[in-house]
Parts: structure tokens; sequence; C-alpha cells
């Protein structure tokens, strides 16, 4: 069997089913009551698993998910969500958190357990070199001020370059991007388990930190609770704008 052909046969194996994964997707809903049924701890933990599989960049993983569970900290991370029925009603309630601060540290770790031994050196490069100027701004943006001289000289001799981050803002879009792709993931793995949820914005961040114990390179990108459909836990039908008005074609 020829190599493209093999290729072929593999993925045809291991093609998802279409109608299952729109089954998901379509029956995903912000579910703001929830009922009594608990979500087993294996079964969140293959949600979490699932979430943590999204794509993310330079497979740095900038996030962390805190499950809140004890009795005193739910009480009061319901009252920092604003006393909202999706916190209050959720089985589960799960804090979203991008961090700013460990790319380095997880850049040395993917270089640990990388699965190629021993790993190439173009990887060890990319990693200790290109990801290390990419995030570096020393005291007082002074690094990024010669990145962004540096950048712009290329730009113009050689072409389009991707931009390095050259403020804490910059890497604070970078985490939350990457771990609100988790989010996602995660909440259709709820959902393909048979249970729903939903992404709450509305809360009290610097509370909510306080009571996580997280510092000022966490940010909690959302807060989701999770749980059992109620009948009345959907407010009202489904709908979104025309894919005309948002889908451009260039």
């Amino acid at each position: 069997m020829s190599i493209d052909k093999a290729d072929r046969t593999a993925a045809s194996i291991h093609t998802p089913n279409l109608q299952a994964f729109r089954e998901v997707v379509e029956s995903r809903r912000s579910v703001r009551r929830f009922t009594d049924t608990p979500i087993p701890d294996a079964v969140l933990a293959d949600c979490l698993r699932l979430a943590m599989l999204a794509p993310n960049s330079s497979n740095l993983q900038p996030w962390e998910f805190y499950v809140i569970d004890s009795v005193d900290s739910r009480k009061r991370a319901i009252k920092n969500c604003m006393n909202q029925n999706a916190a209050k009603t959720s089985a589960r309630l799960i804090a979203v958190v991008a961090r700013t601060d460990n790319w380095h540290d997880h850049a040395k770790q993917v270089l640990r357990e990388y699965p190629v031994n021993p790993v190439p050196k173009k990887v060890k490069d990319y990693y200790n070199k290109v990801v290390t100027l990419d995030f570096l701004r020393g005291p007082v943006n002074i690094v990024s001020a010669a990145k962004w001289g540096t950048i712009q000289v290329i730009r113009r001799a050689k072409g389009p370059i991707k931009s390095p981050y050259y403020t804490f803002d910059d890497v604070k879009n970078w985490a939350t991007n990457n771990a609100a792709l988790a989010a996602q993931n995660l909440m259709l793995a709820l959902r393909a388990h048979g249970f729903d949820s939903c992404p709450m914005g509305g809360f009290d961040e610097p509370a909510m930190k306080k009571l996580l114990g997280l510092g000022d390179d966490h940010h909690i990108v959302m807060m989701i609770g999770a749980g059992a459909r109620a009948d009345n836990g959907i407010y009202h039908t489904q709908f979104r704008f025309d894919p005309d008005q948002l889908v451009h074609y260039v």
C-alpha cells in the first residue's frame, strides 16, 4: 500500500462523526437553570481533559481551571457571580483562568516532555530563543522598544512578520484568547456527555480572585456553571444573525 493510500485509509478510519458533532453544537445552549442531578467526577475530569486538547499557541497552555466544590467557597463564589441562577443552581461551578506569568516555565516543560527524544534542534531553538524573544519585555518595556524597531526594519526589508508581544496587555490578550478556546471545548464536552453549561462574564473578578487565591498574573476569563438542563433553563428561542451579514469572502 502506498504512503498516500495508507494516509487516506487512516484518515477514513478516524474521521469524526459529523452528525454527532452537529448535534452537540446545535443543542448547546446557555442554560440558566439546572436540576439537582450531579455531574460525576469522572465525567467532569473527562470534560476538563477534552478542554485542554484545545488549540493553543506553541502548546504553552496558559490556562487553569478552578472547580469550586467546597460549600463555603461555592457560597461566596455564587455571591461574586451576582447570585445568577446559572451559578446558584449549577452542579459544578468552574473558573476558567488565563495565566500571563508561566510561559517560560511551560516552554521548558514542553522540551522536557516533548514526544520525540532527542528533541530536534529546531524545536529547542524555537522554545529557548524564539518564544523567549516573543514574550520578553524587560524593565519598563525597554526590550519591547528594541523589538518594535527591529520588527519595523524586517517588515520593510523582507515583508510580513508576526508582531511579538510588546506590552502586558499583549500577553494578556494572548493568554485569554487561548483560555477561551479551552472554555469552548469544555462546554461542548459537557454537552456531549449530556450536560449543559452557561458561560458567565458577569462576576466580581477582584473578589473571585481573592476567593481563589489568585495573583495579578491570573485572569479569570469566565465563570462556567454546569449541570443538567432544567425545563425552564433556557430563557428564549435561539437565533443568530444571517451569515451573509457576518461572513466575508475576499
